[in-house]
């Protein structure tokens, strides 16, 4: 269990930037390498908390892959930038994790053999277009958005359904994966009960999209869906995960870039 201090209530989204040390084309499965990296930086400054972190079912960080542009093939050059994005659900982890950074420096960074470095690390609200702050007290008082609430899933986006995967971001999925992330990780006062959700799909603009992985690749869906919720207390609970999907992502695999999420404001 992680330690309930004084900062669990916080959350936090940090980008970390990123420049190709040489040109060619980026390994495939870089996205488990984010992940053993940003643990590595946090088990730095903390080895056992770190340890911790990683032996923890269903983590409380979620890890974006490398955001920034490739060419054909998946080809970069040298001076190639890009961003490293990672939500805290825990408070207590934006230290040791910022430490372990200042300990590692502004140097290189390698991973599955490719070399990058450090060019800069945004921690403050405002600084940077994928960094943000917030607490769960803040977001419990959310203002409603009304009955509609449209989200846009910024990487390949699915969920274990029995024995299956499946990758359509249908409402129970969505707003059930982020009920149980709250649960866990939010102090216990503010936790939600059990809810049997009877959102329905209003609208959406989705398309299939996959990232390669160890295990071969991982389809997910990209795009925005717009649910309703006809009933007011559902509608007022999603509102508030909705608002927290922009730290913890959404669905399978988050600490390894996929389920990437926003609300998509009106």
């Amino acid at each position: 269990m992680l330690p309930q201090l004084s900062e669990s209530d916080n959350l936090h989204a940090i980008a970390i930037q990123l420049v190709a040390s040489k040109q060619g084309a980026l390994p495939r499965n870089l996205n488990r390498a984010t992940h053993a990296q940003i643990m590595t930086w946090l088990s730095n400054a903390d080895p056992e908390l770190g340890s911790q972190v990683h032996n923890i079912q269903g983590a409380p960080l979620s890890i974006s892959g490398l955001i920034g542009h490739r060419r054909k093939k998946n080809f970069v050059k040298a001076g190639d930038e890009f961003t490293l994005r990672a939500g805290i659900l825990h408070g207590d982890l934006i230290s040791p994790l910022l430490k372990g950074l200042e300990n590692h420096g502004l140097g290189k960074v390698v991973m599955v053999d490719f070399p990058f470095s450090i060019k800069a690390i945004y921690a403050m609200p405002g600084s940077h277009p994928h960094v943000g702050s917030s607490q769960y007290s803040l977001l419990a008082k959310a203002p409603s958005l009304g009955q509609d609430i449209t989200l846009e899933f910024l990487s390949p986006t699915s969920f274990k359904q029995d024995q299956h995967i499946q990758p359509f971001p249908l409402a129970h999925s969505v707003f059930g994966s982020l009920l149980k992330r709250w649960n866990t990780f939010a102090p216990e006062a503010l936790a939600f009960p059990k809810i049997q959700w009877n959102g329905w799909v209003a609208a959406y603009d989705l398309k299939t999209k996959a990232i390669r992985m160890e295990g071969g690749p991982q389809i997910g869906s990209v795009g925005w869906v717009k649910y309703n919720f006809p009933d007011p207390e559902q509608a007022r609970i999603a509102n508030i995960l909705a608002h927290f999907a922009y730290f913890a992502g959404v669905g399978r695999k988050t600490a390894m870039g996929m389920g990437q999420t926003r609300l998509k404001q009106r």
